[in-house]
């Protein structure tokens, strides 16, 4: 993988963080008021998390993309389900192998450490597959949606 540009990262970063706290949110009232069970919960606010993501990647990080329709949105979800699994099996080694039972240990173990390389899968994933960085003549991955001159277009910058 190449390098990529700060404003990327901003802009990646930005949209998780959208993305994570609608996620948290209607997780948080779907459980709460809403009194829905942990699972269906948790797929609902998973879902949403996904389109706010998907919305915000699409329309402002890598909004000079060729990406349309719904063969990148599936490509998307694939991706971001992908990182949920790497959490899931943070908090399963925790939990269950290494003993760590605690809701804390749970949160810091799938929400925490989990996070770290869940976002290495969900940027690479996001960046490559469902964006398509496209590869110059030299090989380097330094033009996003084919403008000639390699713009990087961000609604941070």
């Amino acid at each position: 993988m190449t390098r990529p540009r700060g404003r990327e990262l901003l802009g990646f970063a930005t949209v998780g963080l959208l993305a994570y706290a609608t996620d948290l949110a209607l997780f948080t009232w779907l459980r709460g008021p809403a009194g829905l069970g942990p699972l269906t919960a948790k797929g609902l606010s998973f879902v949403a998390g996904c389109a706010v993501a998907y919305a915000g990647n699409a329309l402002g990080t890598y909004r000079h993309t060729r990406a349309r329709g719904v063969r990148p949105y599936a490509v998307f979800f694939a991706v971001n389900l992908a990182g949920a699994l790497v959490q899931l099996l943070c908090l399963t080694v925790s939990h269950y192998c290494l003993g760590f039972t605690s809701p804390y240990a749970d949160t810091v173990s799938g929400a925490g450490i989990g996070m770290a390389p869940a976002t290495i899968v969900r940027f690479w994933g996001t960046r490559t597959l469902v964006f398509g960085v496209d590869r110059g003549a030299d090989g380097r991955a330094d033009r996003i949606g084919g403008e000639a001159e390699g713009r990087f277009g961000s609604w941070t910058g």
